[in-house]
């Protein structure tokens, strides 16, 4: 049975690509409390991705147990996982809008999907809502992708994540690839989004360490396929554990150390 109070529970996670000689997960075990904002870290390579695949049901473990919400989504077959993932949201890399959809059109795909009984004039207005609510401002609601700047296709992004009002959110290294500032605006708007929806839980995948430890209430810090470390901020900045240390160290400049 689930934890009480476990948005995600994961219970002896394995996972192999080649029929069982090598193993991205070795076991791994993880909770993430309801209602909490969690960051993923770790070294390239540590299984970041491969866990959050599985968290979202887009793969299979090779053995162990994946409860979310209570449910363990490795028994779903494939028409009620496709209705299962509507508890989730996701902010992808470079947020990954359809480029041929405008940015109210592309919020109001997964209403349409998924909200058959509303009509199309309710979906265009909860799609409206929802990046206004982003920060998105409605003179850019009908342009594409591509004439939005790096900060607008995010809030489109963080707009469509949210349209069907999902209990998890999840953000898939959401600062790659931007500019300080518009990295720290991203950060900002990750914050006011968890603490603008009491119970939501949000885990977030990061390289960026000062983000994890200046937004999260958890960390998780994986190595060779499986967990190394699970605590508050304040416990990895005590921790003697050498690896940990060694990450926490190189994550940081001397003048932003918390």
């Amino acid at each position: 049975m689930p934890a009480n109070n476990a948005a995600v529970e994961i219970i002896d996670l394995c996972k192999s690509f080649d029929g069982g000689h090598e193993f991205v997960l070795k076991g791994l075990n993880l909770t993430v409390e309801r209602g909490s904002l969690t960051a993923i870290i770790g070294y390239s390579g540590t299984g970041k991705s491969v866990l959050l695949k599985h968290v979202l049901g887009l793969l299979r473990p090779t053995s162990g147990t994946i409860n979310i919400l209570g449910t363990n989504i490795a028994t779903l077959d494939e028409d009620d996982l496709t209705i299962f993932r509507c508890k989730f949201g996701v902010l992808f890399q470079y947020a990954a809008l359809f480029d041929d959809m405008s940015a109210l059109e592309n919020v109001c795909f997964p209403i349409f999907e998924h909200r058959k009984e509303l009509t199309k004039a309710e979906v265009y207005e909860l799609a409206t809502q929802k990046l206004v609510s982003c920060g998105l401002e409605k003179k850019h609601h009908q342009k594409l992708p591509s004439e939005l700047s790096g900060g607008m296709r995010k809030r489109a992004g963080l707009a469509r994540a949210l349209a069907l009002e999902p209990e998890i959110l999840v953000y898939d290294e959401p600062t790659t690839g931007l500019d300080p500032i518009l990295s720290e605006m991203v950060d900002d708007l990750i914050l006011s989004t968890h603490k603008s929806r009491p119970g939501q839980t949000s885990i977030m995948v990061s390289h960026d360490l000062s983000a994890a430890f200046r937004l999260s209430d958890h960390i998780v810090m994986l190595d060779k396929g499986n967990v190394l470390l699970q605590g508050t901020p304040a416990q990895f900045l005590k921790s003697d554990e050498p690896l940990v240390k060694k990450f926490v160290d190189k994550g940081f400049r001397k003048d932003e150390a918390p």
